[in-house]
């Protein structure tokens, strides 16, 4: 696996996920070809080239849960981002996967 290209097609992935739904790890992996690389897809994240561009916010863990290092600013940055978004949360670090979830690659 090249790096930077799994990064990019990482970055491209979650560009696309709409405002106000969340998509997790496993399921970005398995959106661009690599189901069993959802943390590489968390490395790809941190290092994003492009904040404000690839919403990286919009990347939760697969029980909800809101990154405890999220990298632009801490969980409480992210929680934010996702608020403003409309992302409805059911505890103070868990996103309602079930009302935001991005379809995507769901059976």
């Amino acid at each position: 696996m090249e790096r930077e290209g799994f990064f990019e097609r990482v970055y491209d992935m979650v560009e696309q996920i709409p405002e106000g739904m969340v998509a997790t790890y496993g399921q970005i992996a398995r959106l661009v070809g690599e189901p069993r690389k959802a943390r590489y897809v968390g490395f790809a994240l941190h290092s994003n080239p492009r904040p404000g561009e690839v919403p990286c916010h919009r990347v939760v863990f697969a029980d909800g849960s809101i990154c405890e290092g999220f990298a632009f600013g801490g969980p409480e940055a992210q929680r934010r981002l996702l608020e403003d978004e409309g992302v409805a949360f059911k505890d103070e670090t868990h996103v309602d996967m079930r009302l935001c979830r991005w379809p995507a690659g769901i059976a």
